[in-house]
């Protein structure tokens, strides 16, 4: 692989997208911003022996617009218990470190690091699309899972307001629906959710990692504090909108120690249901992850990875070993034990309540002909 000229790195600092150290506590989870993977040239930092503090503006988030020709992605994988799936935008500026999303923002020749948290790509006609391929007489109605690789509600979304013109369009066709984030802006729906609540046609669930605000700000740095998403789960769980908490990732010697009082915290707020996954770190998020927690938690840092290869197969990352159906480690089965007597002591269900599929409906189109006579046509 072709590589460019070594650039002076400056380490206080890590470098945003057009090079420049961005000012400290910018608020962004990686600590650096490789070239991606399919790029021809890669750029490498090296220490020039210069120690020069520079000021740069902050890194501000830039939100290009998309115009897909499908919104519904149909998903074919073991792994999950989803057929179809909408991802409103790409790119998250939440900016968790542990996110397995950013490896995809390779494909738009950008970095996993950065680049992820502060390029996204939103897709402003998503509700449109969803209304054509929902009103297509060939399209069957399964639950929809959004959530499950970026986060919908995450700061962009206020502005653009892309959820809300999609849950819109799936409470129109009486369509059902799962939504995973870690943001109380999803409160903002509560009209059409609580509306769709009474037909049975959707679930919530706040992601909730830890109740150490202090720890979360570290992982999480522009997601929504633990105490602003138990709110979040106690106004839906008020409206009668059905929700739940997903802890995850449970990330060993990390956080792993909170994850019965998690459950029980979001049980008190309201959560009817919960869920977990273990920490899994694919292709330049392990790296990512890696550069994280030797910089933010040293002394842990040797300890968190060898259990994480050990629940991998000596690996970063093995899916085969870390999202097999059973789980093949020691430490895998202890955290599969303990979640299992959480939810039975604490009365949390582990099964996510059922969605209907029997009411989905095509809304009728009025003929310009018949409506002379106050009549109606439908497909």
């Amino acid at each position: 692989m072709a590589r460019a000229a070594p650039v002076p790195s400056r380490p206080r600092h890590r470098p945003n997208a057009e090079g420049l150290p961005p000012k400290k506590g910018d608020g962004r989870g990686a600590k650096s911003n490789a070239s991606g993977r399919y790029e021809k040239l890669t750029r490498e930092e090296t220490e020039d022996g210069w120690d020069i503090e520079e000021e740069a503006p902050p890194l501000k988030t830039d939100v290009t617009l998309e115009t897909p020709r499908r919104i519904i992605n149909y998903v074919d994988s073991p792994f999950v218990p989803f057929d179809r799936s909408i991802n409103p935008i790409r790119g998250c500026e939440h900016g968790c470190i542990y996110c397995f999303a950013r490896p995809t923002h390779a494909y738009y020749g950008l970095s996993a690091g950065v680049d992820f948290e502060s390029k996204l790509f939103a897709k402003p006609n998503a509700a449109s699309l969803l209304r054509r391929e929902l009103a297509s007489k060939t399209y069957k109605p399964n639950h929809i899972a959004i959530g499950t690789n970026t986060d919908p509600y995450q700061p962009a979304e206020k502005r653009l307001q892309i959820m809300r013109g999609i849950v819109s369009v799936l409470r129109e066709f009486r369509h059902p629906v799962s939504i995973l984030t870690k943001s109380a802006l999803i409160t903002r729906d509560i009209d059409h959710l609580a509306a769709m609540a009474e037909m049975r046609l959707v679930t919530t669930m706040l992601s909730l990692t830890t109740l150490d605000r202090r720890l979360a700000r570290a992982m999480e740095p522009r997601a929504a504090t633990p105490k602003r998403r138990l709110e979040a789960i106690s106004t839906l769980a008020s409206a009668g909108v059905p929700v739940g908490v997903m802890t995850a990732p449970m990330i060993p010697g990390l956080n792993d120690d909170e994850l019965e009082s998690l459950l029980e915290t979001a049980k008190d707020a309201g959560a009817r249901f919960a869920g977990y996954t273990i920490l899994r770190l694919p292709l330049e998020v392990s790296t990512l992850f890696k550069e994280w927690l030797e910089a933010t938690y040293p002394d842990r840092a040797q300890r968190v990875m060898r259990h994480i290869r050990d629940m991998n197969g000596g690996r970063d990352y093995d899916p085969q070993w870390s999202r097999a159906r059973e789980p093949r480690t020691v430490y895998a089965k202890l955290m599969s034990e303990r979640f299992a007597k959480a939810t039975r002591r604490i009365g949390i269900d582990e099964a996510f309540p059922r969605l209907r599929l029997d009411l989905f409906q095509r809304p009728v189109e009025k003929s310009a002909q018949l409506s002379l006579f106050n009549e109606s046509s439908s497909e």
